[in-house]
């Protein structure tokens, strides 16, 4: 599926599908099979088996939409966390010299908040929050 320039769906496409959803718990509780369903809300039978699946594990809410999946996987407090464990330097999280590089970064956030990033996510969410990649200047 070829997505717009600016990628992926828009908040009335997300919203249409999580009606679809929606509709499916509806056919689900009355006892409709995968087939009818799949054939009446225009989806694919494995769709339907996966939201079926969710639904019983978990409810309506195992169903629905857990948003974009770009989304930032920290909170505000996390980030602010972050930012103050940067700022006491790499010496105080066991490295042996004063250079913050990604791979620490991304181990940082593994260690604090148990979420993996990628290098290259590492980089955005810095980036995001202000920080450079450039180093101080010596000095004499």
């Amino acid at each position: 599926m070829r997505y717009a320039q600016g990628g992926g769906l828009t908040d009335a496409k997300r919203a249409a599908r999580e009606r679809i959803r929606l509709e499916a718990v509806g056919r689900f509780e009355s006892g409709a099979k995968n087939r009818e369903i799949a054939a009446a809300l225009r989806v694919s039978e494995r769709s339907v088996e996966r939201w079926r699946r969710q639904w019983r594990e978990r409810g309506e809410e195992g169903v629905r939409s857990k948003g974009p999946p770009g989304r930032p996987r920290l909170s505000a407090d996390q980030i602010a966390k972050l930012e103050r464990e940067l700022e006491r330097g790499p010496l105080a999280h066991g490295w042996a010299d004063q250079r913050w590089t990604l791979a620490r970064v991304k181990t940082l956030i593994g260690r604090l908040f148990h979420v993996g990033y990628t290098v290259e996510g590492t980089w955005r969410l810095l980036k995001r929050h202000g920080w450079s990649w450039q180093q101080p200047a010596r000095r004499a």
